[in-house]
């Protein structure tokens, strides 16, 4: 919380932890696609101003630790980016080579909240978060 971004008139430091799921929490997020989608995300993202400070893509969902400018809205810039990725992911790994109307690739909701002086304990989550889920997996067996 030390660097301040800046507008012209103002003086910011907005991140939010965001989560959201592919449609019908489909595991869909794996291999190839999984190693392109954080470029998107992070290209996305730039187009709005605002930058993916930590991310992390597990199976069938996806963390972002996100820095999003206050002249912009949270809900603008996360349909912006479910919306822009959706139509790429059709275009380069679907039968399509048109625009994806009328099929989503997102589900239509997310998560989101503030970050404040957490920030840290919040980036540690999202890089831990894989190896947690499979640590729940693993004691579940057992129930």
């Amino acid at each position: 919380m030390d660097e301040y971004e800046s507008l012209s008139h103002t003086k910011w430091d907005c991140k939010y932890h965001v989560i959201f799921i592919p449609k019908y929490r489909r595991k869909k997020l794996y291999g190839e696609l999984r190693k392109h989608l954080g470029d998107v995300l992070r290209n996305l993202a730039a187009q709005k101003e605002s930058r993916v400070e930590e991310g992390h893509l597990l199976p069938d969902h996806v963390h972002m630790l996100i820095s999003i400018p206050p002249k912009y809205a949270v809900s603008q810039v996360i349909g912006f980016m479910k919306g822009k990725s959706a139509i790429h992911l059709a275009r380069v790994y679907g039968e399509r080579k048109q625009n994806y109307a009328g099929q989503h690739f997102w589900a239509r909701g997310y998560m989101v909240s503030t970050v404040g002086r957490d920030e840290k304990a919040i980036r540690d989550y999202i890089r831990n978060q894989e190896d947690e889920d499979k640590r729940i997996d693993q004691m579940q067996i057992w129930n």
